[in-house]
């Protein structure tokens, strides 16, 4: 049998390869870098399961602003996102006003966290839920862009001082909530007047101002044509700013809720809450107005 010829540069060996990187493997302590505001803003409203309102899908609430064709759910608002350390100390607060509330017949749901576990913004309102029709949102929007812009209001931060109860104006949930201090500068005041004043051109009530005033909304049409014209007056409604907490559908006794309002809140008066734009949600999106 003849013998197989192979060329030279078989008989040789093989060159020395360089060693093979191992792969790199991640470190359970490195912090991943924080996502962008912008991006809170694109998945800020929840995936809608039903077409009708259905109270079983969400706790047994019931939707104040029906679905209408036409209409746009709209809220001003601050947003607040706690860090690890902020989050730890207010679940604290919740777990201790849960115990204070044993003996009540209520359930407590957490606003930190949704459903699925994952962590929920808080907020201070500077509107209540109201509806602007499709030709009315951009103006709106356009306006209190305008009017957030030649404020002059700056970025500022603001400290929890007290819980408390409040309900919604059907009174079909309560709220337990954070009070804050008084800003600097009057800025919640003065932000709260310009959420107002705008949401007034379009025939739309304030937030804790008396909703009786029927005759700033019947002249909404003409002060669409002089959006410049102030319209509510300039009061100070500092007791009421707050961050809700939790919610619950029936409201506690008024022993429960002393209990609750009694726990101390130690590391939690210690928090500054920043804020460096003012919030406009009008329907599923979401805009921000920065503050100087």
């Amino acid at each position: 049998m003849a013998l197989v010829q192979y060329s030279d540069s078989e008989d040789t060996d093989p060159e020395p390869q360089p060693p093979r990187k191992k792969p790199r493997q991640e470190n359970a302590n490195e912090k991943l870098p924080p996502l962008p505001a912008a991006f809170r803003d694109l998945y800020a409203t929840n995936t809608r399961r039903s077409v009708h309102d259905d109270p079983s899908l969400h706790g047994g609430r019931k939707r104040v602003i029906p679905h209408v064709e036409g209409n746009w759910p709209t809220h001003i608002y601050l947003e607040w996102i706690p860090n690890r350390s902020e989050l730890k100390v207010l679940e604290g607060i919740l777990s201790k006003c849960n115990s204070r509330l044993g003996d009540e017949k209520l359930r407590m749901h957490s606003l930190l966290y949704s459903d699925l576990g994952v962590q929920l913004p808080l907020h201070i309102s500077l509107s209540r839920p109201v509806v602007l029709r499709t030709e009315q949102k951009d103006s709106f929007l356009e306006l209190l862009r305008h009017r957030v812009t030649h404020s002059g209001i700056q970025r500022f931060n603001v400290v929890p001082t007290s819980l408390y109860w409040v309900s919604n104006y059907e009174r079909t949930r309560w709220f337990l909530v954070l009070r804050v201090e008084r800003p600097e500068k009057d800025t919640l005041n003065r932000l709260l007047r310009i959420s107002n004043e705008s949401l007034a051109v379009f025939g739309q009530p304030p937030l804790y101002a008396p909703a009786s005033t029927a005759a700033q909304r019947e002249s909404g049409a003409m002060r669409e044509k002089h959006p410049s014209r102030p319209t509510v007056e300039e009061q100070d409604y500092s007791d009421c700013f707050h961050i809700s907490l939790a919610w619950s559908l029936t409201e506690p006794s008024a022993e429960g809720k002393t209990r609750t309002m009694d726990v101390d809140l130690g590391a939690v008066r210690q928090i500054e809450i920043p804020f460096d734009c003012v919030k406009a949600k009008i329907g599923n999106v979401v805009s921000s107005l920065p503050l100087k």
